[in-house]
């Protein structure tokens, strides 16, 4: 009788020993799992992307009818700064009208960068095909200088004066008739009704 307690004792302990190696053998040691992991569609809210606000914007154009400036709505990404809804706007106006009017601004030119000062001048980098590939003649660059002012001005309150800049740099000229080295006032007058 003690020899079978005895094996029984035996046999309980050795089973103790093997499933508490097995326990830490396993990983038991740890926090126990409270439902599937996110990637495999626990409770956690499932996150899309944001989308985008919009903004309706107005961009002006030219007029073979005559000099004025004609308004065209689009409608651009908002934010995330006003330098870079600034940016959109000037990038809508290369891109040219899609009513037929007069585009301001040479296709080939590019944006390279728009600043805004505390004091409301808005800097407008282009890059060289800006000056380059602009039509001749003080009508053309009237024109352009005005589309691009009062598009901004019009559209971003903030906004009180444009300097153009062509690949970082101030230029004398557009095109060898309007200055260039002061900044534009925008002048809604040439605005047609």
């Amino acid at each position: 009788m003690i020899r079978g307690r005895l094996l029984v004792l035996v046999v309980l302990g050795l089973s103790l020993v093997l499933l508490s190696l097995l326990f830490f053998l396993s990983g038991g040691g740890g926090e126990a799992v409270k439902g599937p992991p996110p990637s495999l569609g626990g409770n956690e809210p499932v996150s899309h992307p944001a989308t985008p606000e919009l903004k309706k914007v107005v961009l002006f154009f030219l007029s073979e009818a005559d000099e004025l400036l004609h308004p065209e709505e689009r409608v651009i990404v908002s934010g995330p700064t006003p330098e870079r809804e600034a940016g959109r706007v000037v990038e809508e106006l290369i891109k040219g009208s899609r009513q037929g009017l007069i585009s301001p601004l040479p296709a080939e030119a590019q944006l390279r960068q728009v600043f805004l000062t505390k004091e409301g001048i808005a800097y407008v980098d282009f890059s060289r095909e800006f000056s380059d590939r602009h039509p001749s003649g003080s009508t053309a660059e009237m024109g352009t200088v005005y589309c691009l002012v009062n598009s901004l001005a019009f559209n971003f309150k903030s906004i009180k004066k444009v300097f153009i800049l062509v690949n970082g740099g101030e230029k004398e000229t557009l095109g060898g008739h309007i200055s260039l080295t002061e900044p534009f006032l925008p002048n809604f007058f040439l605005i047609a009704e």
